[in-house]
């Protein structure tokens, strides 16, 4: 994780070298389950890497928070590893896929995160309550998400979506800011008012 670690560094996110322990047996956790279950396309720990640090990037440029849901979590991208980032955060991990939620409820327990709890459910079936960041990465688009995420959400809420580089229409779609790094496009928007 010492890669990793130098390019947080770059960007000036500086995290506990705890957290490196936990994404080094998160990595070796998915790797090995991925053999079984497909839960995620990284298969190495390049890609895992990468995929960590596309997780980690805002970091550098969302307001701080203390509630987060993640819609569509998977094998954890980003709901899970903002959470074993960001330890005084509660984070609702949102996995309506039973194999993938299995999988994060392993990793939930293994990695003793008090702050993260796995929903196996769709978004629309939980009790609407307000929360400071909603996050989703490769799930729908943004104009779906936007109006699955409105009972969630009141005019602070961020909401962010990790998108791929072709997302002028979609972040129109929604009036979000786009933000552009080395792997991925950010859509950061707000409740409309």
């Amino acid at each position: 994780m010492e890669v990793l670690k130098e390019r947080l560094l770059a960007h000036r996110l500086i995290l506990p070298e705890h957290f490196y322990d936990r994404c080094a047996q998160y990595a070796s956790a998915l790797l090995a389950w991925n053999k079984i279950h497909n839960l995620s396309g990284a298969t190495t720990l390049g890609q895992l890497r990468d995929h960590l640090f596309d997780s980690l990037y805002p970091l550098t440029f969302l307001e701080d928070f203390e509630s987060a849901i993640d819609i569509g979590t998977g094998a954890g991208f980003p709901g899970l590893i903002l959470a074993m980032a960001k330890e005084r955060s509660r984070f609702e991990l949102i996995e309506p896929l039973q194999k993938r939620a299995g999988f994060l409820q392993f990793v939930v327990s293994t990695l003793k995160l008090s702050n993260a709890t796995v929903v196996n459910s769709r978004i629309e079936q939980l009790t609407p309550h307000r929360v400071d960041l909603i996050t989703s990465r490769a799930v729908s688009s943004a104009k779906n998400l936007y109006d699955l995420s409105l009972p969630f959400m009141d005019r602070q809420t961020q909401l962010l979506l990790y998108k791929g580089q072709n997302t002028a229409d979609e972040a129109e779609s929604i009036q979000a800011e786009r933000i552009r790094a080395e792997h991925a496009t950010y859509l950061l928007a707000r409740r409309a008012p």
